[in-house]
């Protein structure tokens, strides 16, 4: 069960999440070099999304995100694929809501996901978004998961939707663009959400997606 940390009602304990294709590992520092090896399999696919190409610009979002972590406002994980042990990206929670006064988060949603392109489109994603929401719903209780991606990702937004979320409708200029030459500009958001009422439907379907199939 997931606690409290004593120094701060803010800063929820992070859980390590285990299932058969991947396990989310709190992100540390030594993570770095495994990163960078997955970030540079193959980078045609990130141009919406923010995945750094060096080992600078590695360790500089590695530190972000520790730093978020220490503040409260997110809990970063490694992805960790389990058929050969590499790491093959990052996911988090993210913009932790709370509004019922509880220690306990009431909304939370989880972005900032990316894999290396040869874990792309397989069992990984699909699992640890189930492992994630799984913790959110049925440890803390939450309400909602919101997921978001920039609009003109078609590729993201099929895969969120393939997870069972709803779309919301598109927020504009909602948070800051990550493609090349946008630097400084707004992109327009697709939202998307699973409630505490879709969950049963929304965690049956994705267990039966990953479920093993005869022969």
């Amino acid at each position: 069960m997931l606690g409290i940390v004593p120094a701060s009602p803010h800063l929820l304990d992070q859980p390590t999440l285990a299932g058969r294709f991947v396990g989310l590992e709190p992100l540390r520092p030594d993570h770095l070099d495994e990163l960078v090896a997955a970030a540079t399999i193959d980078r045609s696919t990130y141009r919406y999304t923010w995945v750094p190409a060096d080992r600078d610009g590695m360790a500089a979002y590695v530190d972000d995100l520790l730093a978020q972590r220490s503040a409260g406002s997110a809990l970063p994980f490694a992805q960790r694929r389990l058929d050969d042990g590499r790491l093959v990206g990052c996911t988090r929670y993210m913009n932790i809501v709370r509004w019922a006064g509880r220690p306990a988060p009431d909304e939370v949603e989880i972005g900032g996901t990316w894999l290396a392109a040869d874990a792309q489109r397989s069992a990984v994603n699909t699992e640890a978004k189930l492992l994630l929401m799984t913790h959110a719903f049925d440890e803390w209780g939450v309400h909602r998961v919101a997921l978001c991606t920039d609009a003109r990702n078609t590729r993201s937004r099929a895969a969120i939707e393939r997870i069972g979320a709803t779309f919301e409708g598109v927020l504009r200029s909602h948070r800051a663009s990550y493609v090349a030459g946008e630097e400084g500009q707004a992109r327009d958001s697709a939202m998307f959400s699973v409630v505490r009422a879709d969950w049963p439907t929304v965690r049956s379907a994705l267990q039966q997606r990953l479920a093993p199939t005869d022969g």
